[in-house]
């Protein structure tokens, strides 16, 4: 008895190890008190009361859950194990797949190598040291400096004067100011802290109020801004993204300043982040409620750090519209364009890639390794890209398998990783060699054995929707009608997000520990320009 439980004691221990990199931020939101430096993703305490998507791989696809009970799309997996397996007949594969005569000739064989992915060139973390006096107006300002608040001034300006010219003079209307775009913007954030049925309910007398920030701005001047507020006020000649256009160089902005800001861990995630509604909302309100809910008209996908949580790039894409990429109407074409354009600036630096279903496919994966990417995926039999992938490796066999059994086949250093626990999950990767073996190790079941692949799959996207639940509470709770304007207080989240990401790994920290909370909080106080904003307040 004593011999297991060192056994099981070591495998911990090894699992832990493995992931070690992933604990700099586990407490990411600062609310997991003085336990934050244990491993998110492994837990053999009697008292723990999370089901870890580790420990749910073959279960059910917690990430398809996760968005799931919330109302939200599939955007990684589904029930049924990886690629729908169970639902998959005997010799029956998905369209493109290939027959075991066809497989044998394109090269892939049940004989395993090794598989040893080049060393990560580059250290990950802050690009720039922050001073131990930053505040959170600082962090933000990384990414939403003064320059791009000038030109909202000046673009807001510009519309409120060609939408006068046209419709009529505005007597309460006067020029918006540097100071005051700060405030508006200040204003807005302040709903992802505080929860407000409208914005506008900060002036209010009722339970939504706010009179501490209130007396900055009078409501009827914030009404004011809000409804000339602009990024881009005179359409473009010419552009790539037409349909974007009122919020593009904004984005292009953004991009930039995540890419100057901050250097990726090796191992990042591309999917789609939890971005709809107030999680409270959705758990509470009927089917009909929610069918009659406008759905939004845009797509956006993250490249995001494994290790950090913080989101190194954003794709967005309008469902209808002008958007190019809303032409094609082939998901997987279209995922795999998204992929491409989150991946082009990690090319040749060795990083390791997550995906969900609806990217992973072997002439994806084959094209990232010409670039020194390397890829681990879920497959789906529905939702993926099946393509020269062996039929026998995708359909369900007549012999029931067993927990935590699997099989492996291989063309060249891509693996095709078929493994059963209660449900078939399939993995392609050429970022883990198939030789290597993981466990899983969950507080009901024990340990289960899989490949390393799995291990290091469920692992990192545990991760993710950990950051995704963390995140949902603090997205900006102002609903715009307009796309642009959706898309804009979205990307505002997410920089207030990096912005806190960078605060915790920086000297800042150590003089005022901060929770995501409270730094939203300063971040709102200090746009405002009110008093008592030092960090150590």
């Amino acid at each position: 008895m004593a011999e297991c439980g060192r056994k099981a004691l070591s495998l911990l221990e090894a699992a832990r190890s493995r992931y070690e990199s992933l604990q700099i931020s586990d407490d990411v939101f600062g609310e997991s008190g003085d336990d934050s430096s244990d491993n998110p993703f492994y837990s053999t305490s009697g008292d723990s009361d999370s089901d870890n998507y580790i420990a749910e791989v073959g279960e059910e696809d917690q990430h398809h859950h996760h968005h799931q009970k919330r109302g939200g799309k599939d955007s990684s997996g589904q029930r049924g194990g990886a690629g729908g397996g169970g639902s998959g007949r005997i010799g029956a594969g998905p369209p493109g797949s290939l027959s075991r005569s066809q497989a044998e000739e394109e090269g892939w064989t049940e004989t395993l190598q090794d598989v040893t992915v080049p060393p990560f060139k580059e250290t990950y973390g802050p690009a720039q040291k922050m001073p131990v006096t930053a505040t959170a107006l600082d962090f933000f300002q990384l990414f939403v400096p003064d320059n791009c608040i000038q030109n909202m001034v000046t673009q807001t300006n510009m519309y409120a004067k060609k939408f006068q010219e046209r419709f009529g003079s505005d007597e309460g209307w006067r020029p918006v100011t540097a100071q005051e775009m700060k405030a508006f913007l200040g204003f807005v954030t302040s709903t992802s802290v505080h929860r407000c049925e409208s914005v506008l309910s900060i002036w209010s007398s009722g339970f939504f109020s706010n009179r501490s920030i209130a007396l900055k701005m009078s409501q009827a001047r914030f009404e004011k801004i809000l409804k000339y507020f602009h990024i881009v006020a005179f359409r473009p000649s010419q552009g790539s993204n037409q349909g974007l256009y009122k919020i593009q160089p904004f984005l292009d902005s953004l991009q930039q300043s995540f890419s100057y800001t901050f250097r990726p861990s090796q191992t990042q995630v591309l999917h789609e982040p939890l971005i709809d509604e107030d999680p409270v909302f959705i758990t509470t309100c009927t089917e009909r409620e929610l069918r009659k809910r406008k759905k939004r008209k845009f797509s956006l996908w993250v490249r995001q750090c494994t290790s950090t949580g913080f989101i190194c790039q954003i794709s967005v894409h309008l469902k209808e519209g002008t958007d190019a990429l809303a032409t094609l109407k082939n998901k997987p074409q279209l995922h795999s364009l998204v992929a491409k354009q989150l991946c082009q600036n990690i090319s040749g630096k060795n990083s390791i890639i997550f995906t969900g279903p609806s990217i992973t496919s072997l002439s994806l994966f084959t094209e990232f390794s010409k670039q020194d990417i390397y890829c681990c995926g879920l497959l789906s039999t529905r939702k993926s890209d099946c393509t020269g992938l062996p039929q026998n490796m995708l359909v369900c066999g007549s012999t029931p398998a067993q927990r935590g059994q699997s099989r492996v086949m291989m063309k060249g250093s891509m693996s095709l990783i078929s493994w059963y626990n209660k449900g078939h999950f399939r993995f392609l990767t050429n970022g883990y060699s198939p030789t290597k073996q993981g466990i899983i190790i969950k507080r009901k079941s024990g340990e289960i054995p899989c490949p390393l692949a799995v291990e290091a799959f469920a692992a990192h996207l545990s991760y993710i929707c950990k950051y995704d639940d963390k995140y949902s509470k603090y997205f900006i709770f102002h609903k715009p009608n307009k796309t642009w304007q959706q898309v804009f207080w979205l990307s505002i989240s997410i920089a207030i997000n990096n912005a806190y990401i960078l605060y915790k790994m920086s000297d800042a920290y150590t003089v005022k520990r901060y929770s995501r909370a409270q730094f939203g909080e300063r971040l709102v106080r200090e746009l405002l320009d009110l008093d008592d904003c030092s960090p150590t307040q």
